[in-house]
């Protein structure tokens, strides 16, 4: 039996007057780099700590940073945490880029010149330049700016028609592809694939065009080998709920082959539901064979992940629908509150683009007003660990392809003393994210009560984070 192991955890101690909303960003085997916001006159201060593998802090400095400016994106690349800064206002487009060493907080700050103002939710680093995307007026743009000449502009072949950015991908040798979701002029919905070199040239443009009565509504691509690609994502008879999952393989000149497999042909696809519901889908499912029809079922479902493993590849996604509220109990009028996840599915393919087997792990409790990953998945050897976070516990399950080799589990986080209590009130939410090797880490912010006599104050408020990791 695998067992979750907390193997290590970090606190910060939080006055009721600090900002509690820290930032972690993963250095792999050079750690964890953790910021916040610090408010003072004139100028308020960006408060960053570096800590290696075993919670050690490497080092802490404070950045002095304009009122006017958020930080809204970072990663680290090349040893260094690069951090996007956008001004509070719309009324210019600017943005700054602090690219802070790792190894001893020393730091350079760049100027990106953008004459269109939008907030950017995709932010990638290569060996020569920083990639910054988001919309203006519905229509995806991706502004790119290079650090040896520090000038920007924005890659050919946007800002046209309305669509939707499905991946920003770097690779090794600085290029870059781009999937957008967009409808051709017949009004389908199509996945243009475009490719760029390391000055941000356009290379190729691959269109996927879906089938008939189809539309392609997302997708993501890996490489497998002999300059192919796959890409695997969603597609429906409407644009905004996905009918089935699409495999795509693109050869090097740009033909390619999609198979099609509906939710109703996957095999644990509805395991999330309760046993009698379950049994309800598959005896539709029955019926409609009977009569050479398909079943059909439309589901809001967003690809995260597609992976290489040891056999052949997988992919990861994760079903929602969204939740309403009514105001003031007028039954006309409602709003949106947020996105309830149902449960994660998870496909494996060869290298033909064929599906091998499916499996799903369900997704309970979880409201988000954004569209994260919440669930995370990891190869080893013929294994594959699917984790999230809930409040104060790690969900987890174990499936080797089709099969489930551990079922659903749950560990609370675990708290640094072992008089250390937390009340269900006073859950705050967290997150988990990949750390290095198959290491990952928890954090979040928790009121904790300890009533031992060894603990001075029976009660303190801390930013936590615990590393994680299966055995």
């Amino acid at each position: 039996m695998a067992q979750v192991q907390q193997i290590g955890r970090f606190e910060i101690p939080i006055s009721n007057f600090e900002n509690s909303n820290f930032s972690v960003v993963s250095a792999g085997a050079n750690g964890l780099m953790i910021y916040r916001r610090l408010y003072s006159s004139p100028l308020d201060q960006l408060e960053i700590t570096r800590v290696d593998t075993i919670f050690r802090v490497v080092w802490n400095k404070k950045l002095e940073i304009a009122k006017g400016l958020r930080a809204v994106r970072a990663l680290v690349k090349h040893n260094s945490l690069f951090v996007l800064f956008k001004a509070n206002n719309n009324r210019y487009g600017d943005f700054l880029i602090a690219a802070i060493d790792i190894n001893d907080g020393a730091y350079r700050v760049y100027r990106v010149q953008n004459l269109i103002s939008f907030n950017p939710i995709e932010f990638i680093i290569t060996d020569e330049a920083a990639l910054i995307g988001g919309y203006f007026n519905y229509r995806p743009l991706i502004v790119h700016f290079n650090f040896a000449s520090q000038k920007s502009k924005i890659l050919p072949g946007f800002f046209n028609e309305v669509g939707e950015l499905t991946q920003v991908k770097p690779y090794d040798d600085g290029s870059v592809e781009v999937i957008v979701s967009s409808d051709n002029y017949e009004k389908k919905k199509c996945l243009w694939i475009r490719n760029y070199d390391a000055k941000g040239d356009l290379i190729k443009t691959t269109i996927l065009e879906p089938g008939d009565k189809k539309n392609l509504i997302f997708g993501r691509s890996i490489p497998i080998g002999n300059d192919e690609q796959a890409v695997v994502g969603v597609y429906g008879r409407f644009k905004e709920y996905s009918r089935g999952i699409f495999i795509a393989r693109i050869d090097p000149v740009g033909e390619y082959q999609i198979k099609y497999y509906d939710y109703g042909d996957l095999n644990h696809f509805f395991s999330y539901m309760k046993a009698t519901r379950q049994e309800r889908i598959k005896q539709r499912i029955e019926r409609k064979k009977i009569k050479g029809k398909k079943a059909k079922f439309n589901y809001r479902f967003i690809v995260h992940e597609v992976i290489e493993t040891k056999d052949n590849y997988v992919m990861l996604g994760e079903a929602f629908f969204p939740k309403y509220a009514y105001v003031n109990g007028l039954s006309q009028t409602r709003i949106l509150i947020g996105y309830q996840y149902t449960h994660a599915v998870v496909i494996g393919f060869d290298k033909n683009g064929k599906l091998t087997w499916d499996n799903s792990f369900e997704i309970n409790d979880i409201i988000t007003s954004n569209l994260n990953q919440y669930v995370k998945i990891q190869a080893q050897e013929d294994k594959i660990y699917l984790q999230y976070v809930y409040e104060n516990e790690i969900r987890s399950k174990i499936i080797m392809e089709s099969q489930i080799v551990e079922g659903k589990s749950s560990d609370e986080v675990k708290l640094k003393f072992e008089d250390d209590v937390l009340r269900n009130t006073e859950f705050e939410s967290s997150s988990l994210d990949y750390w290095y090797d198959s290491k990952l880490f928890v954090y979040g912010v928790q009121q904790i009560r300890n009533y031992s006599k060894s603990q001075r104050n029976n009660s303190r408020k801390v930013f936590f984070i615990n590393k994680v990791d299966y055995q």
